[in-house]
């Protein structure tokens, strides 16, 4: 055990000294974090609105009162016919135009069918499609409020079948957040990123700096040279999860709703996959310009696309969707997300847990039986 701490310090005091190391350990997870707080957003507001309003109504007034008081559209400008609102979309000056037809105060006073029409510029789907949502929500809570007027002025409902009201609650997240999707996903990119560059590198660089020779000489063996380089990198992601969780709670207001401590114990299960991938890259290449390039290009990028940290994996092809189970990331995402947003424990996430447990030993007995003490 003297010699496996022996190697454990050698490894943190080696790190300390390296200058530009420690910026990107420790500086790059907050810069990174508050970038996609910041910046990654998809939720929609102040949307740019143009207005046709060809009624000119106290009725129509309130609509346009609603939607710019909604807080989710702003009115950029307004047009007297349809034909107006093409350089608006066109330009990019306006992303919705709201037409009111003529006639819309008579026909909401009355039985008859007031007509509204929204234009959206689909160019930006994304943007549009929810800008459209919340429209559409707009325009339905009017509806209802034109049926209880008339109901309670006694002139009756409107000459139609009746609908079904549907009463939507969304749980864990009810305004929809983008940041409380995103932010607890950065963790896991932060996570996966750094302690797989740092262990691909950890061989290789050896040789390159000509100490894999001291090493060599050395009466230490092969498990010990290999767990005294993989402990201070995940000691540095623990680190790392106690910064990049206060940062998300207390700076972007993301509930940390489950138990802190779960998550860092199912965490190391997740570094063991990590640091063993970046291991077993680290026994195939020969360089460390190499190490990174295949640890980013190979393993990197695939797992963030293919975990569901971004894009969803049930919309993607069933034969992708099977590929994503062989992925460590997608169930380090499911138990991430599970714990800060629906308060889950162990009993609803040791699926995933076990599972990373397994795939972590299998990965590191790979990685440990291709590695060698030698040059070669």
């Amino acid at each position: 055990m003297y010699v496996l701490f022996r190697i454990i310090v050698k490894e943190l005091l080696q790190l300390r000294q390296d200058r530009r190391m420690l910026p990107v350990l420790f500086v790059s997870p907050v810069i990174q974090i508050l970038v996609f707080g910041f910046a990654v957003n998809t939720d929609v507001a102040d949307v740019p609105l143009v207005l046709v309003d060809q009624d000119r109504t106290a009725a129509s007034r309130e609509l346009v009162r609603r939607f710019i008081g909604s807080g989710y559209f702003e009115l950029v400008g307004v047009e007297d016919g349809i034909g107006g609102i093409d350089d608006w979309l066109v330009t990019g000056e306006a992303q919705l135009a709201l037409v009111i037809a003529a006639g819309y105060g008579k026909a909401s006073a009355s039985e008859g069918t007031p007509a509204v029409q929204v234009v959206a510029d689909g160019s930006d789907s994304t943007s549009s499609t929810l800008a459209l949502g919340y429209a559409t929500a707009i325009v339905r809570s009017e509806e209802a409020g034109l049926v209880a007027r008339r109901l309670a002025t006694g002139e009756g409902a409107p000459a139609a079948p009746g609908r079904i009201e549907l009463l939507s609650r969304v749980w864990y997240n009810p305004d929809l957040l983008s940041r409380w999707f995103y932010v607890p996903a950065v963790l896991a990119m932060i996570l996966m990123i750094m302690t797989m560059l740092l262990s691909a590198m950890a061989v290789v660089r050896e040789k390159e700096i000509g100490t894999m020779e001291q090493l060599i000489v050395t009466p230490i063996r092969s498990w010990q040279l290999l767990v005294g380089k993989l402990f201070p990198f995940g000691l540095i992601g623990s680190v790392q999860v106690f910064v990049v969780s206060a940062i998300a709670v207390w700076g972007f207001g993301v509930p940390l709703r489950g138990s802190f401590w779960l998550l860092l114990a199912l965490t190391m299960l997740f570094l063991l996959n990590t640091l063993g991938l970046g291991l077993l890259v680290s026994t195939v290449v020969r360089t460390q310009q190499q190490a990174m390039m295949t640890a980013a290009f190979v393993f990197m990028v695939p797992m963030i696309y293919l975990s569901g940290l971004i894009f969803p994996i049930e919309n993607m092809p069933r034969g992708i969707q099977l590929f994503t189970y062989v992925i460590p990331l997608r169930y380090y995402a499911n138990i991430i997300r599970g714990i800060f947003l629906r308060g889950s424990g162990l009993g609803v996430l040791w699926p995933e847990a076990v599972t990373l447990a397994a795939m972590g030993v299998g990965i590191l007995a790979v990685a440990s039986l291709r590695f060698r003490k030698r040059i070669d």
